[in-house]
């Protein structure tokens, strides 16, 4: 299983969403390990000082491809969920070198979680869907992924040209937002719409 992540896919607003344009996703890979597995805690990492979390959508792959043809892309993932990626901090500066930057802080053991499963054909309109987290029963997030600015077709299309894609892959669609740092003891839930999808405690 291979995870894929997007990196700054969301405009603020629907104003920016007109004046901006990009030309090309910004795609990082985690190992296999970075998935917290179903029935596991998520503990605080021992090596941070600081950590923070964005909620994001995510997709399965359901069909192998390589350069998938963005019009076809629908075809290849069979299952939305809500997942929460953590960026994980501490105050080594060898840490926060370019070239280390992404391994150190975003894609350590369980450093990513996902929810419940739903069928995408259960979703009429991918870029009309609403998710949010909470934390300690407040609402930190809201977003709709209208607001992408590479909807699910592009960002599979994209990955495709350089990665195989393979069943069971899993793709996190970007988070517009990170919310404040976290703690140990804080409770975080994660919807789509009304389903509340993933909920657990950092301990």
């Amino acid at each position: 299983m291979q995870i894929f992540c997007v990196e700054q896919n969301y405009f603020s607003n629907k104003k920016e969403q007109i004046n901006i344009v990009k030309s090309t996703p910004l795609i990082y890979t985690k190992p296999a390990t970075a998935l917290l597995q179903k029935g596991e805690t998520f503990y605080y990492p021992e090596f941070a000082d600081e950590l923070y979390c964005g909620c994001e959508l995510a997709l399965r792959i359901s069909k192998a491809g390589k350069n998938v043809d963005e019009n076809f892309a629908a075809n290849f993932y069979d299952a939305v969920t809500v997942g929460i990626n953590f960026i994980a901090f501490d105050d080594n500066p060898e840490s926060m070198d370019k070239n280390l930057f992404w391994n150190a802080t975003k894609a350590w053991n369980k450093s990513s979680v996902i929810g419940k499963w739903l069928q995408a054909s259960d979703f009429s309109d991918k870029q009309n869907i609403d998710f949010c987290l909470y934390k300690n029963k407040e609402m930190v997030q809201f977003c709709n992924s209208g607001l992408m600015i590479y909807n699910f077709n592009k960002i599979i299309s994209t990955i495709s040209n350089s990665y195989s894609l393979n069943i069971g892959d899993i793709i996190f669609t970007g988070s517009q937002v990170n919310i404040g740092e976290l703690l140990t003891g804080d409770k975080l839930e994660a919807f789509i719409e009304d389903d509340s999808l993933l909920e657990f405690e950092i301990e």
